[in-house]
Order: structure tokens, then sequence, then C-alpha cells
């Protein structure tokens, strides 16, 4: 997407930004939140959320969020009213929130419909594109009563100039590890999967239908990616090294493992473009058959 069509776009979506009594907000499920008002009290349900309400401008709303919710750093000294999967209904029906920020397809249905039945005003969001998160941007927005299209376009713009820096380059294939026991991978339809298709990168298990597929070893070994990704939290983390056990394998024998900033690469919010800007740089470096200077493999990180 060029320029031209992103500005579009967006001047097309400023005419939504007019603040009225009703504010609706778009729900995952196809319905519609109405807020009667800008919310001044919210409260949300997952990490990647609160990190979306900081960039929208909107952090001085939040009241609460969840466990692991660390970045911006002011988010670390919001109360805590559980972690993404269970929470305190007490805690939260004290801090009188009027909006709920929800993940849809992460928090769990029965705990998104207990809040729901207590009467208070929850927010179903999902993203799986850069598209759908430039929009949430836009929409926490319009939500508390701010003008949150800058930051919205700049994702947009951000995204359509890395692809743009980095098309046309060979395919490399690559197998994403999220977790080694059980081994789960993405299919190619995970926003992940869509950062790195930025990078000319393709995914060895892209066509499975589950978003986040549980596999075998012996399907990755069949199906041999050139290279190994997977997200790690500390440089002394080699989530990766298994894999040496499997010498058939391209990867392995290209010493092809690698790891990029976990906090980057898993969360859907701006950040996850400089993960992807890594794992650009770091597929250049291969293809030139350059040892990567950075977030390389198990025997030079």
């Amino acid at each position: 997407m060029n320029r031209t069509a992103i500005l579009a776009i967006m001047v097309a979506m400023s005419f939504a930004f007019t603040p009225a009594a009703a504010l609706p907000l778009p729900q995952h499920t196809g319905d519609v939140l109405t807020l009667e008002q800008p919310a001044q009290r919210v409260i949300t349900l997952a990490p990647h959320l609160a990190e979306l309400v900081y960039f929208a401008g909107s952090g001085d709303r939040l009241v609460a969020t969840v466990a692991y919710s660390n970045y911006p750093q002011a988010a670390e000294n919001l109360p805590r009213i559980g972690d993404a999967f269970r929470f305190d209904l007490e805690q939260i029906m004290a801090l009188r929130p009027d909006l709920v920020i929800a993940w849809d397809s992460g928090n769990p249905e029965a705990a998104i419909s207990g809040l729901e039945a207590l009467g208070l005003p929850v927010w179903r969001t999902e993203v799986r594109t850069i598209g759908d998160m430039a929009a949430l941007i836009r929409e926490i927005g319009i939500a508390t009563g701010q003008d949150a299209q800058p930051q919205a376009l700049a994702v947009a713009e951000r995204w359509s100039e890395i692809q743009a820096r980095f098309a046309d380059r060979p395919t490399v294939s690559y197998f994403y590890q999220v977790a080694e026991r059980p081994l789960y991978t993405v299919n190619g339809q995970h926003l992940i999967s869509q950062g790195l298709s930025a990078c000319g990168a393709q995914n060895v298990f892209g066509n499975l239908p589950s978003l986040a597929p549980q596999i075998n070893p012996e399907a990755v070994l069949q199906a041999d990616p050139d290279v190994l990704f997977a997200g790690r939290v500390a440089k002394e983390d080699e989530p990766l090294a298994h894999w040496q056990s499997w010498p058939r394998l391209g990867a392995v024998d290209n010493d092809a493992f690698f790891y990029l900033p976990a906090d980057l690469i898993n969360r859907a919010t701006p950040r996850l473009l400089d993960a992807v800007e890594i794992a650009c740089a770091l597929l250049d470096d291969y293809r030139s058959g350059a040892r990567p200077a950075f977030e390389a493999g198990s025997n030079n990180s």
C-alpha cells in the first residue's frame, strides 16, 4: 500500500473522529459497543492492549491491567487485576471502569462473558493484521476522547515502508518455534508470519488451519526449513538448541538459528515492526553468507 492510499484511508477515517454523545466501537464479534461518552477509567485484559492504549496517547485513562504488562515503563506501576486468563472480579468492580478492553481470542470466553454479565462495558478486540493494529489504535483514541489518527498513520506508513524496502528478496523458508515442549508454531495467517513475509520469508507450515498449531519434530525435519526462528527473553536463553540433535536439518547444518526479542515479536503492538526489521536484517545476512551481527545463532550470540 503506497502513501497516497494510506492517506486516503486515514482521511476517510478522520470523519469518524468527532466526539459525540454516542461512541460506537466495532467489536471483533461483529457487534458494536456504544459508549455514551469517552471512557475515563479503562482496564485492559492483555499486555499488548495496555501498550496500545499508551501508544494511542490514552495511558492516563488506564486504572489497571494484567500481569506482564511491562511496556511502557508506566504500565509496570498500574494495579494488576489478574492475568490474561483469570481476573479478580471484586477488584475490577471496585475500580469502577467505564471501559474494559478484552482480547477476544486470548482471554477465556467464560471470563469475558462473566464481566459482561456484571454489566461492564467490555470491548472485544482482535489484531490479526498490521492494518487491524492501526485501526485499533485509532479506535482507542475515539473511545477515550483522543485523536490517535497520527499514531495510527505512523504505524501504517512504517509497515508500508518496510514492505517496500525489503521487496523482491529471494525467498527463504523458515520454521517459527513458539514453544519447545510441546512443540508449537504459527501458521501463515498469524501476525508473526505476516510480519516475516515482508522479509521474503516463507513459513513452512503456512497452510495449516490453526493459528498456533502443535506439531511434531519429524514434521519440521520433513519440511526442512532454511532457517529457524524463535523469540527469547534473554541473550543466554537458547530455545532452539534442542534442534542440534537433528543434524540432517538444513538449518542446523547452516547454524541458522535466529532469535528475536520475545516482547517485540510476540505482541500485537507497533514494536512488532522493530522485530520484523531485525528479522529482515538477519535474513539479508543469511542470503549474503555473512554471520549476522546481532540476535544470531546459538554459537555466536
